[in-house]
């Protein structure tokens, strides 16, 4: 299948990479593993959404947010390999909600990027998972999601 034709069918963009926030690479390939570096929810000005689910984000913004992450991972990935194309499976999410205390939906969060995974790339999407409410994040993020991925050889 045709991923990056699946990317563009759904009306999805791919940003430009971030630059990391520290000593760090935003990917790296041991034995045909790609390992994505943790990815903030990036706007398309370059800046990042930032704030508190369930005081300042609501559900719907929080799992749009998720979906940054997603596009922000396949962006670390793309740079990285040269193309989505590449993908052999989605192996796992962790994905970290910067949310209050009583706040329990973080899996609903993290479905915004899981979905959009499953639409982009189909039961080669569909991966374990780690839905994880945190008291703050790098920058303020809202959501911040790591991936990993095995790499066709």
């Amino acid at each position: 299948m045709d991923f990056e034709a699946k990317i563009a069918e759904l009306g999805l963009l791919i940003p430009k990479p971030a630059k990391p926030a520290g000593s760090y690479k935003p990917c790296v390939i041991v034995d045909n593993i790609a390992y994505i570096s943790g990815q903030g929810p990036l706007l398309e000005d370059g800046s990042f959404a930032k704030g508190k689910v369930g005081a300042d984000v609501d559900l719907e913004t929080a799992q749009n947010h998720a979906r940054l992450c997603g596009l922000a991972i396949l962006s670390a990935l793309k740079n990285e390999i040269g193309s989505i194309n590449k993908v052999d499976q989605l192996i796992k999410l962790t994905g970290f909600v910067n949310c209050i205390e009583s706040f329990t939906q973080q899996p609903l969060v993290i479905n915004g990027c899981s979905n959009m995974m499953k639409d982009i790339f189909g039961e080669t999407g569909v991966h374990a998972r780690a839905a994880v409410g945190v008291n703050s994040l790098p920058l303020g993020f809202t959501v911040e999601i790591e991936a990993m991925f095995k790499i066709k050889s």
